[in-house]
C-alpha cells in the first residue's frame, strides 16, 4: 500500500489506520524529514516490519518512478495505491488575486503530479497477477460547484472525476472523498464568519475520517470488485443533518464562539444561504 501526504493530516491517519488492520504501508513526502519523523512514531507503534518511507515529489516523474521500484523492492506487491497529495498554496484568494508561484504550486501537484502518480502506479499494476486498485482524493469543485476562495484548486479537483473513467484491464481507479477534515491547510482558511461556522459544525479530525475510509477500502479489493467506487466520508444529506442539528430556535439561531448567524423562518433562504457558503468553503 503506498500513500502520498504532505502533512500530518489524512495521509498520516490513513497510513495508521492501515497499520491498525494489519496492512504493510509505505508513505511518502517532499520533505525527508517529514517522512522521518512519521516513520519514527509508526514504526514505534506497529514496528519496522510493516512500514517504510522515502521522499518523493509527486511532480517529478523520475521521483515517481523511484517510489514504484522502491515500493516493488520492499512489499514485492501493491493492492492499493492512494493519491493524497493535494495543495491550495495555503492561499484563500479570487483567482484575479493568486500569484503565478501559487498557480504553479496548485496545478502542478494536484493535476500533473496526479496524472503522473496514476500512470505510474498503473503501469505497475497491470504487471502484477492480480492487478490493483487506485484511490484518489478529491475535493472542493470536483463536483462542478464553484469555489470562487481558491479557484485554482477547485479546477484541478474537478479533474479528478475525469481519472475515474479511465478503462484499465486489471486495474480499478476510484475515488475517496474525506469531506472537511482539520488539517492546517483547512484552518488556514479559517478567516471568515461562515468559514469558521462550517468548519466548526462539519469538519472533523482525520483520525475519525480514517476509521470510516479504511475500511471500506480495504474492502474492495478483498470482494474482488473491478468496478470503480466512490467512497464519501461526508455525504449532503449528512452534512445538511449537522448543519440542521445546530438549530436552536424557529429563527435560525446559530452559534460559534459568539458569532450569530440570522436566517429569519424563512426556510429557502436558509438552505439558499447553506448552498452558497458550501461552494464557498467545501
Amino acid at each position: 500500500m503506498v500513500h502520498f501526504w504532505d502533512e500530518v493530516g489524512i495521509g498520516y491517519a490513513l497510513a495508521k489506520e492501515f497499520l491498525k488492520a494489519g496492512d504493510n504501508v509505505i508513505i511518502c513526502s517532499r520533505s525527508a524529514e517529514r517522512v522521518e519523523s512519521a516513520l519514527q512514531t509508526l514504526r514505534a507503534e506497529s514496528g519496522v516490519q510493516h512500514v517504510w518511507g522515502t521522499k518523493c515529489d509527486v511532480r517529478d516523474g523520475d521521483d515517481v518512478k523511484n517510489l514504484v521500484k522502491y515500493a516493488q523492492d520492499n512489499l514485492q506487491y501493491v493492492d492499493i495505491w492512494i493519491n493524497n497529495a493535494g495543495s491550495n498554496a495555503y492561499s484563500y484568494k479570487p483567482l484575479a488575486e493568486a500569484s503565478d508561484e501559487d498557480l504553479i504550486e496548485v496545478v502542478t501537484t494536484n493535476t500533473l503530479g496526479l496524472m503522473i502518480c496514476c500512470r505510474e502506479a498503473m503501469k505497475m499494476m497491470l504487471n502484477q497477477p492480480r492487478g490493483g486498485h487506485i484511490f484518489n482524493i478529491d475535493g472542493a469543485g470536483s463536483d462542478g460547484r464553484p469555489t470562487p476562495r481558491f479557484a485554482a484548486y477547485g479546477a484541478t479537483k474537478r479533474s479528478v472525476a475525469e481519472l475515474r473513467m479511465q478503462e484499465v484491464s486489471n486495474v480499478v481507479v476510484h475515488n475517496l472523498s474525506p469531506g472537511m477534515v482539520t488539517t492546517d491547510l483547512l484552518m488556514s482558511g479559517a478567516n471568515t464568519k461562515q468559514a469558521k461556522f462550517f468548519i466548526n459544525v462539519l469538519a472533523e479530525p482525520a483520525d475519525e475520517v480514517a476509521k470510516y475510509l479504511v475500511p471500506n477500502i480495504r474492502s474492495i479489493p478483498a470482494s474482488g470488485s473491478t468496478r470503480p467506487t466512490y467512497i464519501r466520508f461526508l455525504t449532503g444529506l449528512k452534512a445538511y443533518s449537522q448543519i440542521f442539528s445546530v438549530s436552536t430556535t424557529k429563527d435560525w439561531l446559530l452559534e460559534l464562539e459568539g458569532i450569530d448567524i440570522w436566517l429569519k423562518s424563512d426556510v429557502s433562504a436558509f438552505l439558499h444561504a447553506i448552498c452558497i457558503v458550501c461552494a464557498s468553503v467545501l
